[in-house]
């Protein structure tokens, strides 16, 4: 398992994450939880055997019950991993159960730290951006936590670009702790990160995580065109995510993944986490595996070798159209193209060509 640094930071973290959305019996997760403490276990045996060291959880998951069993799994093995958790999102009553005000980072964390049986987090995500609280303040509030030790590292999830170049410029100005790494819902169906998020990111010098990879199970295999989809799965209970604006792009992308891997004799899943790690921009993903049987199948992704053909592929049967100014700048600007989105204006232009 390859390790990279996170960001422009120096801790050094696994390619793949567990993910634990899927950890707790909550109603409100249920089309996606259900893992347990001896299931978690199981699947962090598996990981970190495979080299993976990243594990994420989220104050939400489950309303605490995911760090909770996460603690009960991990135990005597606390310092084998970069532990991650989240807060903004509302997980108590009143209008202070949300947000990202001091009040409600600083509790929440403590709560969370609780949950997690830990005397820090070795990264911490604000897991959407507050419209309220100033971004001062909720810096203010990271940094603190940063400085008496309970957190290490802090991270940034579902930000537009102005945001995360405004939560960064902010912390630079004023000498707070800034983001190093972003976590982002991306897939080879759901594009929208390369009009603008992942070249700020990469100017920025912040990392990406990827969650949502297989398009919260519609990327699994089991969506197909013309077929009913499994009641036993999150797409098939009625499960209101993905964003789908395109049912027959998201088709098409389903039918050329199923033929790159049956000529590889690999799973769905295994050629979208191939193509993703490829991606320019991305560190790593995390893993939503709920058996052990999926997890072995997801990390096995890291040994496929997609051809360049396979890739392109992949890349043009979901590429986004090229929107202005991007339109307008890979037809009269080319000459002096930022590395920062360079490769997405190449396809952008590529695709642009084709439809000419």
């Amino acid at each position: 398992m390859e390790h990279v640094a996170l960001g422009n930071s120096g801790l050094l973290v696994s390619r793949f994450a567990i993910g634990t959305l899927t950890v707790g019996n909550d109603p409100t997760f249920a089309p996606m939880a259900g893992v347990d403490a001896d299931g978690l276990r199981r699947l962090f045996d598996i990981a970190l055997d495979a080299g993976v060291n990243l594990v994420d959880t989220a104050n939400m998951y489950s309303f605490g019950q995911a760090e909770e069993i996460t603690a009960q799994a991990l135990a005597g093995r606390r310092d084998d991993v970069v532990l991650t958790s989240k807060v903004r999102m509302a997980v108590g009553a009143g209008p202070n159960g949300g947000g990202a005000s001091r009040s409600h980072i600083l509790r929440e964390v403590e709560n969370s730290l609780r949950r997690l049986r830990t005397d820090h987090l070795d990264l911490l995500y604000t897991h959407q951006w507050d419209g309220v609280t100033p971004i001062e303040e909720t810096l203010a509030a990271l940094d603190t936590l940063v400085r008496d030790g309970k957190v290490r590292y802090v991270g940034t999830s579902n930000y537009s670009a102005w945001q995360l170049v405004k939560t960064t410029y902010t912390a630079r100005l004023r000498g707070l702790v800034e983001p190093v790494v972003q976590q982002m819902y991306y897939s080879p169906e759901a594009r929208e990160l390369e009009y603008e998020i992942l070249p700020a990111a990469r100017d920025l010098g912040i990392g990406t995580f990827v969650w949502g990879a297989l398009g919260e199970g519609l990327l699994s295999g089991k969506v197909r065109r013309g077929q009913e989809t499994p009641s036993t799965t999150r797409q098939g209970s009625g499960w209101p995510e993905p964003h789908v604006t395109d049912w027959e792009r998201a088709y098409s992308v389903i039918e050329v993944l199923a033929g790159i891997a049956d000529g590889h004799r690999a799973s769905v899943p295994q050629v979208v986490l191939a193509w993703l790690l490829r991606r320019p921009g991305v560190t790593g993903i995390v893993l939503g595996a709920r058996t052990p049987e999926q997890l072995q199948d997801n990390l096995a992704a890291d040994r496929l070798e997609l051809s360049e053909e396979e890739h392109r592929r992949i890349t043009e049967v979901g590429q986004l159209p090229a929107y202005y100014p991007y339109w307008h700048r890979s037809l009269n600007a080319p000459d002096r193209p930022d590395p920062a989105e360079q490769p997405y204006l190449e396809e952008f232009a590529r695709r642009a060509g084709q439809q000419s």
